[in-house]
């Protein structure tokens, strides 16, 4: 395959009409709340996840690390469009990933075809679970919840218990993932103890 013109005026305006949309992550709001008490974005979200995979690659060597960095980036984009269902939320069988997938697709749209098809494999093989990359970018997700649940300053009426069984399959999947996941809950249940 030859290799884009890195000066292509239309493939450099697709990509920044593609930025565009997505920019859209930085006000979709999520449960969860920063220290201060300020609602996280799902931008917030997935940068600070993407930064966890990085500081694991040693940890996660089946792994291929830009892979994984990358699946942590795109694996929300479609929220962009619909916004960011809470797990309390989300049931089986309610159609949020045939949603997301419709509204990734749309936001896709505008990107040359080598850049849109890159970001659907993403985001088809975190769906699938199956790879190496995969089932790490869904505990490594899960588990930034757990973390960021820890520590956010929470209105009234928050269910910091919810952690303690949320995405357990996911963060089961490895020895690393089962270890982040028994501190994860420590810190949950520190959380709890001091009513935040």
């Amino acid at each position: 395959m030859t290799p884009p013109d890195p000066h292509d005026p239309d493939r450099l305006a697709a990509i920044l009409g593609f930025l565009d949309g997505a920019e859209a992550l930085k006000d979709t709001l999520r449960s969860g709340a920063t220290r201060r008490g300020r609602r996280e974005s799902t931008a917030e979200h997935s940068w600070r996840l993407a930064l966890l995979a990085m500081l694991l690659t040693r940890e996660t060597p089946e792994c291929d690390p830009l892979r994984l960095i990358r699946m942590c980036l795109a694996h929300d984009l479609g929220e962009a469009i619909s916004g960011d269902v809470p797990a309390v939320d989300q049931r089986p069988g309610d159609g949020r990933e045939a949603r997301e997938r419709a509204d990734l697709e749309t936001l896709c749209a505008p990107l040359p075809a080598d850049l849109r098809a890159e970001i659907l494999d993403l985001c088809a093989d975190y769906a699938a679970g199956q790879s190496p990359e995969a089932r790490a970018a869904k505990g490594l997700d899960k588990l930034e919840t757990l973390l960021q649940h820890a520590v956010g300053a929470h209105p009234p009426g928050f269910d910091l218990g919810f952690n303690l069984d949320y995405g357990r399959d996911r963060t089961g999947a490895t020895p690393l993932l089962r270890t982040l996941r028994g501190m994860a809950d420590a810190r949950t249940r520190a959380a709890m103890a001091r009513g935040a």
